[in-house]
């Protein structure tokens, strides 16, 4: 059994491992003085019955509980161990083991000290149809977005009294909460539906209860409950039903490296090592390269991932056992509540990838089909390829590393501004760029499951500026969608949003034009669209709509010719069902010898271009065809 998976019934040694933490600490009833304990909060708020994984984790929250003794009489469920750790007295945490024979039902949990007893309910629901958990492939488009800038749809929420620190919406600081939210992504699920994107990928809408507001969601101080201003787990629930019922998934953002600093276990841990160097400050050197280098230092490594994120970001200590319990219980509770597809995990390599590596077989375990795309942040492919699933440069170090999908970010580097990816130059930049980069796809364990993207909510946009043409920009939109792997579109990338992060980060994170009030025009409509605008919607639409029926794209193989008089050619798939792209990388007409592809195009072979639905014979009789000034093709064969 691997020592990682905790889907499996705990052996006599770990249930020991509770029971020995639980008694180490001397915290048990009958040794401490009678106080006047409380249980304020219990979480996860409700389980389910009959789930694979038969154990669950109660984390207790109230005055002094962690002494208290605890009872629970229902059917099919008993007390496995409680965990009463060094921390703060206001922490306690119970192992059950839910059986088979447990019975939907509110179960009663009664807590004693001396004379004094506190009961509460605990409630088991039976599970879900499961309309969720479907994963992601190849086939589908993600669509990323940032809530707070997307849409206000219910302006009530902008300022929340449920919050100690309740930041509202001021629209004039770049930097700041401009009060998008979850009722703006449902008011608008019928213009991402039009953009043919499957899945959406939501920055995280958890409870961010922070003094600066923390619009962006990533210093979650609550891991069971939307932030007011973004809305409820109600309408969270809500929003991927409605995306469901279009045939669109939901892709959630999480963050288990680090919390916010607001969250009650900053002030108030649990455990002295709940947090890395218990609760001090100390910042990670950012360097990932620490953790693949065959000869980096310890200091080094430990530096990486277990300094903190920022001052407000401190750093959790997934190797706590009952931390990381908590943290999967989270995730699975999130797929079976809301029905999520997948988990975008954020600074994956920062934490610790042995207990990572755990979660993500926690997670498969109940969940076959979904799937999880990690942050790995590196500039090069083999920094990437080290943590997809079934690497051997990961084994070669001793190191299983486990995640499914994993993040180009050296697509996005060398794609910053268009340049020089897609610059008419020298033979050694434009198109060769592109064809050089995909051709170290070999490092990969599977390059259909690498997450393409050219821009998201980190980096520089794409387009520094509004271009004159989008020529160049098609190109870039045409490779991301049409090559191996799984593509990430950025919200505004198809009414061509543009900036740097100079100033801020508020600066690629601009609103949607349209969705807040007083806003002069609607990027949502046709009419409220520039032309140039209609014309980048349209062109990532038909690409978008096309993928979804192709095979070729979803699951094909890729042969591609390096690029020669700045034509970059490839094909995706095989025979009836394969797909042809072509694209001339330069500024001027350039009529081209095409017999060099006879490997893959025969002569006289006519292609439909899924675009502008022309036909076209790419090697006529006489083996010249004619590329027009940035000619971009995406064909299949008419027979």
């Amino acid at each position: 059994m691997n020592k990682f998976n905790i889907n499996k019934k705990r052996s006599r040694s770990e249930r020991g491992l509770f029971r020995t933490i639980a008694v180490a600490v001397g915290m048990t009833a009958a040794a401490l003085p009678s106080l006047a304990f409380d249980v304020t909060e219990i979480q996860p708020p409700h389980w389910w019955v009959g789930m694979k994984d038969s154990s669950l984790q109660l984390q207790v929250f109230g005055k002094d509980i962690r002494p208290a003794d605890v009872k629970v009489d229902y059917p099919g469920v008993k007390i496995d161990s409680v965990a009463r750790l060094d921390g703060s007295p206001d922490w306690q945490y119970i192992y059950l083991t839910i059986t088979p024979e447990a019975r939907p039902g509110k179960m009663k949990i009664e807590w004693r000290e001396g004379k004094k007893k506190v009961s509460k309910e605990y409630e088991l629901r039976a599970r879900k149809e499961q309309k969720g958990a479907k994963g992601f492939t190849a086939g589908d488009v993600l669509y990323m977005v940032m809530p707070d800038r997307f849409s206000d749809g219910d302006p009530s929420n902008n300022n929340s009294a449920l919050l100690r620190n309740p930041v509202g919406a001021d629209r004039s600081n770049t930097n700041g909460r401009h009060g998008g939210d979850i009722r703006g992504l449902i008011n608008h699920a019928d213009y991402i539906d039009s953009l043919g994107v499957t899945a959406l990928w939501v920055a995280p809408v958890l409870e961010n209860d922070m003094r600066g507001g923390s619009y962006h969601g990533y210093a979650t101080t609550d891991y069971y409950k939307v932030d007011p201003r973004f809305g409820t787990n109600a309408e969270y629930a809500e929003m991927i039903d409605t995306l469901h019922n279009r045939g669109i998934k939901t892709v959630m953002d999480m963050i288990f490296n680090h919390s916010g600093s607001g969250h009650p276990w900053m002030d108030n841990p649990p455990a002295s090592d709940w947090f890395n160097y218990q609760g001090d400050y100390k910042q990670t050197n950012y360097r990932l390269s620490t953790v693949t280098d065959p000869y980096a230092s310890d200091y080094d490594k430990s530096m990486t991932q277990d300094g903190w994120f920022v001052r407000d970001m401190p750093d959790l200590n997934q190797r706590n056992p009952h931390l990381m319990k908590y943290l999967i219980q989270n995730s699975i509770w999130w797929v079976e509540e809301a029905q999520i597809d997948g988990i975008r995990m954020d600074t994956y390599p920062y934490a610790d990838e042995h207990q990572m590596a755990r979660w993500i077989d926690a997670v498969k375990e109940e969940y076959p089909d979904f799937n999880i795309v990690g942050e790995c942040w590196f500039g090069e492919t083999a920094g990437e390829a080290f943590w997809q699933k079934g690497s051997p440069l990961a084994k070669a170090k001793g190191m299983d590393t486990r995640l499914p999908v994993v993040m180009d970010f050296p697509l996005m580097i060398k794609s910053r501004g268009m340049a020089p990816y897609f610059e008419d130059t020298d033979p050694w930049n434009g198109l060769n760029k592109i064809y050089d980069h995909i051709a170290l796809d070999y490092v990969y364990p599977d390059p259909l499951n690498v997450l393409r993207f050219l821009d998201n909510h980190d980096t520089e946009r794409v387009l520094l500026s509004v271009p004159d043409s989008l020529d160049q920009w098609k190109q870039a939109i045409t490779i991301l969608l049409t090559m191996p792997g799984i593509p990430q579109l950025y919200y505004g990338t198809e009414i061509l949003m543009h900036g740097t992060r100079e100033g801020g980060d508020g600066n690629v994170r601009k609103d949607m034009p349209g969705g807040f009030a007083g806003d002069g025009r609607t990027v949502f409509t046709r009419e409220g669209r520039t032309a140039l605008e209609n014309e980048a919607v349209d062109y990532i639409s038909a690409l978008n709509h096309f993928r979804k029926g192709s095979t070729a794209i979803a699951k094909g193989g890729m042969k591609h010719f390096m690029p020669d008089n700045g034509i970059y050619l490839y094909q995706r798939g095989e025979g009836k069902d394969a797909v042809l792209v072509m694209m001339n990388g330069r500024d001027t007409i350039n009529d081209v010898d095409m017999s060099r592809y006879k490997e893959l195009i025969p002569v006289g072979k006519r292609y439909k271009d899924v675009i502008t639905g022309e036909i076209i014979t790419v090697r006529p009789e006489s083996d010249r065809y004619s590329f027009s000034p940035r000619e971009t093709r995406v064909m299949v064969p008419v027979e």
